[in-house]
């Protein structure tokens, strides 16, 4: 008979009479009371009353009944910690028992009883059993650290068991090794700050020693810390990617992804040139697509996994489309995701197979899945631009099948194909038109209307069709509410004889019979703009809409960069990083990609452009509602905030209103434009002649700059946005000071006066260091040019972008905003010097180290300093005769590199 036995017992006063049979001198006996002890442990019954008892049955030869009472101990010494105390004799005899497997077992369980009275007798038997001469007893004890590290910290590292577990990793039991790098992992993890897995090429080599011989999980364990390991140059990167790629074949997928997440991070350091490099990039597809045979659950773990793979290198399974095919008896989440991936993958060889194989998922019986296809057909037009007619026509015919819900997608989705292809496809819209009443759902609702109003000069009655939707207006949902006001007002200034009465109908009911604020507050926005100035109007209402991008839903580079370290984790199936959803006292380490080695820099690859010039255009960007309202409304400049810097937001709509002058007054120009992406190297293109000597002069003395460059002034602040104040300016360094040069302009009819001035919180705590001084009142038409001095010493808060500086100017009339961009250049330090050797860039206080001439190249390695303390190491390298030239950086403060790129072009080209 089975053990299940001990389960199906409901007598009463058990208790007493487990305690007589606990006490019996028979073997067989105790070893059957114990049993139906656990068994009513194990169902939640209370038998902590047999603990002496229990603990009495300890001294056994039976490894089974010791396994039984060690369990038991193991659930109820919290409880009685008192009573645990009598069983410690019996765990520091059983740890020098000649039976290894006890040895082992006492081992194991001390660690699991977390009572600190216990803790302190654990330290001698574990010492011992760290040095046992069995494997298994060495790999019981190398986790026992962990889990007494995870109780006492202190008392481990007093005891020495850290170094103690770091020369377990030499051992030669391939298990024992894998078992010390997990507990050594394990407690990494809870102290990120301390360099407990100090990992250099000799341990490296012992566990990828180990990695061939020990069991699958083993295996795990030391492909995640060879992922943490970050190779000296890309000639150990290869030598350890070819080590770890037998891997890919193994049985356990858990050691497959891991083994990808090794080569997917190593694979950063090769370079593309490489044959190795094409050879790795082969030898990924199959394991992947391995995966996808096994069961859903795995599968779409694997699809997440290869979700983000596909996101940073789609070469590697660009030839594998047909296995993201879906299968009929798919589940519905196994489905969406290779849905997802078809569309990431689909490429002009590839499309037509592509829209015929999302043509019949069209067909399906599941509507969410055919939402879903419906819409991969609009995606996969604005992803491959050569197949958006047979897209296009793809879509009709499924608005043909009449079927409600594919209409309505399909009718979405061609809204987004007129934005990204204007003036191409518009010959469709009167078919769109005739499906108008079977449209019952807010975003389809929207789209059509948003269509009509974004054409309504092509569609005759347009207003009529406008019209049919304002009839039950406050029946809509609030999308398609915003979509028919703005889509009538758009109708009134194309055609605004006919349709008077429509749009004073459509803003009487925004405004007064609305309750929704968002509404009430365009449909004013509106009404202003069309009783003031319709020629304003027309410029804001009917403006060029930008083109949309063609991936919108791909994950921003570096968090897919910190993504691609975990893989085959929770992080990985979630797309977020574990920092998003762990909670506790566990330290999160956020990670990244290894930076690409010199040998391979200068490699372009397809995810990075050269920087490019700095735009004459500042970026527009919205300060938060709190640093507006709070900082510079009231222009008072107080003591530096201390403590952590906080992310900056756009400004809600509400805030707008409050500050007075709307939203023009709020944001400097028409257009947010976004800053260009960093870029390692940066091709800067500059005209050239025969290499570095004649582009730096470095061999003559003639033409020394007497101070950095200053580039010309830009209007910062137009009249027509500050009601006739207009201010241009640019930014100095000269001698260590900073100034930022403006010119002030009354372009209004009545005199300025009053003015004063208050930077927002910057990423270098710029400030002005002395008031705005305008000495005399500013009368109609007259200019004005200041100095104001800056200082470093404000509050530090880090922008988006990084040099980014948000300003406020206050006068007689009015306060106003803008924001501007100041070049790095003028943060670079006269003490930035860190060898005496000098060069023409010293002028703009970046200082040459060296120079040499390598295969034809001239290279200058260069340093520079900071304002707050963070330095820069440069080199440049230059063929004669190239036009271009490569710069590389290296700096602790990555996201500097992308304005120090742009300063080096701007002081090089001017």
């Amino acid at each position: 008979m089975t053990d299940s036995k001990y389960f199906t017992t409901t007598k009463k006063g058990e208790i007493f009479e487990l305690k007589a049979e606990l006490n019996s001198d028979k073997k067989e006996k105790k070893k059957e009371a114990v049993k139906k002890v656990i068994a009513s442990m194990t169902v939640g019954k209370d038998v902590s009353a047999l603990f002496p008892d229990v603990v009495n049955c300890m001294q056994t030869d039976n490894l089974e009944l010791k396994k039984l009472v060690y369990l038991y101990l193991m659930n109820y010494a919290k409880s009685q910690p008192d009573m645990a105390i009598m069983a410690v004799n019996t765990f520091v005899k059983d740890c020098e028992d000649p039976n290894p497997l006890i040895r082992a077992l006492a081992v194991r369980t001390m660690g699991c009883i977390r009572v600190d009275k216990i803790t302190e007798y654990l330290c001698e038997p574990l010492r011992k059993c760290l040095k046992d001469e069995d494997p298994y007893v060495r790999k019981t004890a190398a986790v026992c650290v962990a889990k007494l590290h995870d109780i006492n910290a202190q008392l481990v590292e007093d005891q020495g068991f850290l170094d103690t577990l770091k020369d377990l990793i030499s051992d030669s039991n391939p298990m024992v090794v894998a078992n010390a790098v997990a507990a050594l992992s394990e407690i990494a993890e809870s102290h990120p700050s301390s360099n407990l897995l100090d990992l250099n090429p000799q341990s490296i080599n012992k566990l990828l020693t180990a990695l061939n011989e020990c069991t699958e999980w083993g295996q795990i364990f030391i492909l995640d810390c060879l992922a943490n390991y970050t190779p000296k140059d890309d000639r150990e990167a290869q030598s350890i990617c070819e080590r770890v790629t037998p891997r890919l074949s193994h049985a356990n997928s858990a050691v497959v992804l891991s083994a990808v997440k090794v080569l997917m991070k190593f694979m950063e350091m090769l370079s593309k040139d490489l044959d190795y490099y094409g050879t790795l990039l082969k030898k990924l597809a199959p394991p992947l697509v391995t995966l996808l045979s096994a069961e859903p659950e795995l599968q779409y773990v694997a699809l997440r996994n290869i979700n983000l793979i596909v996101q940073k290198r789609p070469e590697i399974l660009k030839h594998e489309m047909k296995v993201f095919f879906v299968k009929y008896n798919d589940p519905i989440y196994v489905k969406l995701e290779k849905l997802d991936i078809m569309i990431r993958l689909a490429s002009q060889a590839n499309i037509a197979q592509v829209l015929a194989e999302l043509k019949e998922y069209a067909t399906e019986v599941d509507v969410d899945f055919v939402r879903k296809a419906v819409r991969a057909i609009g995606r996969c037009a604005i992803k491959v631009e050569q197949s958006a007619e047979r897209c296009v026509s793809t879509l009709l015919d499924l608005i043909q099948t009449k079927v409600n819900y594919v209409v309505q997608e399909a009718i979405v989705v061609i809204k987004d194909i007129f934005r990204k292809y204007p003036n191409k496809y518009e010959s469709v819209i009167a078919t769109l038109c005739e499906n108008l009443d079977s449209l019952d759902e807010p975003e389809a609702r929207a789209a059509m209307i948003w269509i009509v109003g974004e054409y309504a000069e092509r569609i005759d009655n347009a207003d009529e069709l406008l019209e049919s939707f304002l009839e039950g207006f406050h029946d809509e949902s609030t999308q398609v509410q915003l979509q028919l006001l703005t889509a009538i007002v758009k109708l009134f200034l194309k055609k605004p004889t006919e349709t008077q009465e429509l749009v004073q109908q459509v803003l009487s009911l925004a405004t007064q019979d609305s309750d929704n604020p968002d509404l009430r507050d365009r449909g004013y926005i509106y009404w202003r703009l069309l009783s003031t100035d319709p020629v304003a109007a027309k410029e804001v209402v009917l403006a060029e809409k930008p083109l949309i991008s063609e991936e919108t839903d791909l994950i921003e580079p570096t968090l897919l960069d910190e993504l691609i370290c975990y893989i085959g984790t929770l992080a990985s199936v979630y797309h977020k990083p574990p920092s998003a959803f762990v909670e506790g006292g566990r330290g999160v380490v956020h990670k990244s990609l290894p930076p690409r080695t010199a040998s391979n820099e200068s490699v372009e690859s397809p995810e990075t452009a050269p920087a490019g010039a700095p735009s004459n255009e500042q970026p527009d960007v919205i300060p938060t509602q709190g640093d507006l309202l709070g900082d510079l409304l009231n222009l008072d400049l107080g003591p530096p905030v201390s403590g952590p810097p906080l992310a900056t937001s756009s400004v809600q709509m509400g805030a707008v209103d409050l500050l007075g002058g709307g939203l023009d007054s709020l944001i400097g120009g028409p257009n947010f434009v976004a800053p260009p992406a960093a870029a390692v190297p940066a091709n800067l293109g500059a005209p050239m002649g025969s290499g570095l000597s004649d582009l730096f002069d470095l061999t003559s003395g003639v033409g020394t700059l007497s101070g950095s460059y200053v580039a010309p002034k830009a209007v910062w602040l137009p009249a027509m946005k500050a009601k006739g104040l207009e201010i241009s300016g640019t930014f100095t360094r000269q001698v260590g000071s900073i100034s930022m040069d403006l010119q002030l302009t009354n372009k209004a009819l009545q005199v300025m006066t009053d003015f004063a001035i208050q930077f927002n919180r910057n990423s270098f705590g710029l400030a002005p260091a002395a008031p705005l001084q305008v000495h005399a009142p500013l009368s109609p038409n007259q200019s004005v040019e200041i100095s104001l001095p800056l200082n470093t010493v404000g509050s530090v808060m880090k922008m988006e972008p990084l040099n980014n500086l948000q300003v406020a100017v206050k006068n007689n009339i009015d306060v106003f905003y803008f924001s501007t961009l100041y070049p790095l250049h003028i943060l670079f330090v006269e003490d930035g010097k860190m060898e005496a050797v000098s060069s023409r860039l010293q002028s703009s206080n970046i200082f040459t180290v060296a120079k040499r001439n390598v295969e034809g190249q001239d290279m200058l390695y260069q340093s520079l300093k900071l304002t707050n303390g963070i330095w820069v190491l440069a080199e440049l390298r230059i063929q004669p005769g190239n036009p271009n030239f490569t710069l590389s950086l290296k700096c602790r403060a990555p996201e500097v590199s992308q304005h120090v790129y742009q300063a080096y072009e701007t002081i090089l080209k001017n």
